[in-house]
């Protein structure tokens, strides 16, 4: 098993840093691929890599990982790691520690970006990796023991107050976990469902600069 990545290329030659953007649960990479568009920041190259798992639902998307029937996302009941949440972890993160040799960025070079279970992906594999920063979209935080979320980068959190999938207790809980680990975070609830809209894009465009002195 292996990832299917499309590519963005930059503008300029050699490019000026990374972005890596995760769908969330039954998207594809088209989901995404207009915020490349959208950032303004064509020095930069992207990177979308498709979940592994076929979608059980949506024929033209896919999934990191499946959940339970009936599952219903609350801060009392963080989701357990299973499986194929191994395997796409496991993916995921043997592909970005190529990713260096591959295109000539280092990883401090590098951010992660995903909304929803692409932005738990996010926070699962990037926690652990010397990334430029982190960016989770309306997303939410895996059950894991402390011991494996040691923050290594900067956090970009953006939820709407409106999210009816991820709600936004689940979203403050990620946050408190982050921040008792230590984390630098900034985190921002916007006035938006399950989505990323304009402000959420400019949130990112501004961290992205930020964390590569753009």
């Amino acid at each position: 098993m292996h990832l299917r990545i499309t590519t963005i290329a930059a503008t300029c030659d050699p490019p000026q840093g990374t972005v890596v953007l995760l769908h969330g649960w039954g998207g594809n990479v088209q989901d995404l691929a207009a915020i490349a568009q959208y950032l303004r920041l064509p020095q930069l190259q992207y990177y979308l890599p498709s979940a592994p798992f076929p979608h059980p639902y949506n024929p033209m998307g896919s999934m990191w990982y499946g959940f339970p029937d009936g599952y219903q996302f609350s801060p009392e009941d963080p989701f357990q790691p299973g499986d194929d949440l191994t395997t796409s972890r496991h993916l995921l993160t043997d592909w970005l520690q190529t990713l260096p040799e591959k295109t000539g960025i280092p990883l401090d070079r590098t951010l992660l970006a995903g909304f929803s279970q692409g932005g738990a992906m996010t926070l699962d594999v990037g926690l652990a990796l010397p990334l430029a920063g982190l960016l989770v979209m309306s997303g939410f935080l895996h059950a894991v023991p402390a011991g494996d979320r040691q923050p290594k980068a900067s956090i970009l959190m953006v939820h709407g107050r409106q999210d009816a999938v991820v709600p936004l207790a689940v979203a403050r809980y990620a946050r408190d976990c982050l921040q008792s680990l230590g984390a630098t975070l900034a985190y921002h609830e916007l006035d938006m469902g399950h989505e990323i809209d304009p402000e959420a894009l400019q949130l990112m465009r501004q961290f992205i600069q930020a964390r590569l002195d753009l």
